[in-house]
């Protein structure tokens, strides 16, 4: 390892970040995030890391240590929230998880002592919030989105009820966790060492399945019942938090409760609204004039200033205000809805068909193919070298409309994804 260490760690490290479809791009306050969280030694070890679960066997073969070595080093960053560990069929795996939705946030998801937050928060506040390139590309840089919004299941119509989808239900992606954990926000966290936190809840981050199970091993979220969490997304509903969570349809792995003010996902909707920066709901508000009192309330609470008042020339004399809704921007979640005194706004279905991929593998095929990066996810230290990770690859694929599908062959330039294409679909 020492001719790795002699070189730049931290930037080995970046470059392995960057092969991931949610890298990060190269800064010196990157390098600084870095060198905070890693040690250099860990640097250069978790950059010759597999993007995909390994096991300790795997580290050990790759890192040219003892199997004894490599679990001490790969516990020690599990500890820490760096990797995730899980039980897979019996076997310890391990994973590195993006910087965000990951590990940039899960070292600010409790009050530690191990590291300095305070610098850290500063650190992110002036890579996320003031240079902005590794938002644009977290939230911009593929079509499909890495975040989506869930609706506030409490202002729904019983025609709602009867056409909701279960996914499209934080309540239900709840009920169906194996695991679930509470941890601190980290974006309110962060703003709040350097004095622009609001006083939104602040321990009401949700993880799901493996991540939970990993995090509260390792005391980084404490371990609630499903009674629990739906009380805590209650709560969020009642303090006007935007629930946005992993674009997948199955095995969601978090869920935010967002404010307007803090949380990167609305500062980007706000900024970039017309982009998408986060899926929407299938829901769009609609405002009912004639019971409409005008008092404004839902401009107020709406988290990302979709909702104005528009003033139309009623007579040469006299002017009249309405509520006006921009739906380029909207994010359906229904806050304003559940904020109306006079129940004036009601959420009906989009027009335009929302697309959810189905699982992680889904979601992660497409934007590596978006990127021009599927060759590297697949061929990165043999990420999906074996038969069953490639086939769930494939039936991600097959998924695909064909134009991305030749998009993906393209970029691996393979004839062997091609026969396996053909064969598939014969």
């Amino acid at each position: 390892m020492s001719h790795i260490v002699g070189k730049s760690a931290y930037k080995s490290l970046e470059e392995r970040l960057n092969r991931f479809p949610q890298g990060a791009p190269p800064s010196e306050t990157l390098y600084k995030i870095l060198s905070l969280l890693f040690s250099e030694k860990e640097a250069a070890y978790v950059a010759l890391l597999p993007i995909k679960p390994f096991t300790i066997k795997t580290a050990s073969h790759i890192w040219k240590i003892s199997e004894a070595e490599a679990h001490k080093i790969l516990d020690g960053l599990a500890s820490r929230a760096i990797l995730l560990d899980m039980d897979h069929q019996g076997v310890q795996q391990y994973v590195l998880p993006p910087p965000m939705a990951g590990f940039f946030e899960f070292s600010m998801m409790r009050t530690r002592h191990d590291l300095d937050q305070k610098l850290l928060a500063e650190l992110y506040y002036q890579y996320l919030n003031v240079e902005e390139d590794f938002v644009k590309q977290l939230f911009l840089g593929t079509q499909t989105r890495l975040g989506r919004v869930f609706v506030q299941e409490e202002v729904l119509t019983k025609d709602n009820e009867v056409h909701i989808l279960d996914f499209e239900r934080a309540s239900h992606i709840i009920r169906q966790a194996d695991d679930i954990g509470i941890s601190t926000c980290y974006c309110r966290h962060k703003m709040h060492h350097i004095g622009k936190a609001c006083d939104a809840p602040m321990d009401i981050c949700m993880t799901f399945n493996s991540t939970a199970t990993s995090l509260v091993k390792h005391n980084h979220a404490r371990r609630v019942e499903v009674s629990e969490c739906l009380e805590l997304l209650h709560q969020a509903y009642e303090n006007n938090l935007v629930q946005c969570g992993e674009n997948v349809r199955e095995g969601v792995t978090f869920i935010c409760n967002c404010c307007g003010c803090c949380c990167e996902a609305m500062i980007a909707a706000k900024e970039f609204g017309m982009l998408h920066p986060v899926q929407t709901t299938g829901y769009i508000p609609m405002v009912n004039h004639d019971s409409c009192s005008k008092c404004g309330k839902c401009l107020k609470v709406c988290p990302i200033g979709a909702i104005n008042f528009e003033v139309q020339e009623a007579s040469k004399e006299k002017k009249e205000k309405s509520v006006k809704i921009d739906e380029e921007i909207c994010l359906g979640c229904g806050v304003c809805a559940r904020s109306c005194p006079h129940k004036s706004i009601l959420l009906k279905r989009r027009t335009q068909k929302i697309i959810t991929p189905v699982n992680s593998v889904h979601r992660i095929v497409l934007m590596a193919i978006e990127k021009g990066q599927l060759q590297d996810l697949i061929f990165d230290n043999q990420a999906f070298g074996s038969h069953r990770a490639m086939a769930a690859v494939l039936s991600s694929i097959l998924k695909l409309p064909p134009i991305k599908q030749v998009m993906a062959s393209g970029q691996m330039k393979s004839v062997y994804l091609e026969k396996l294409i053909g064969k598939a679909k014969a």
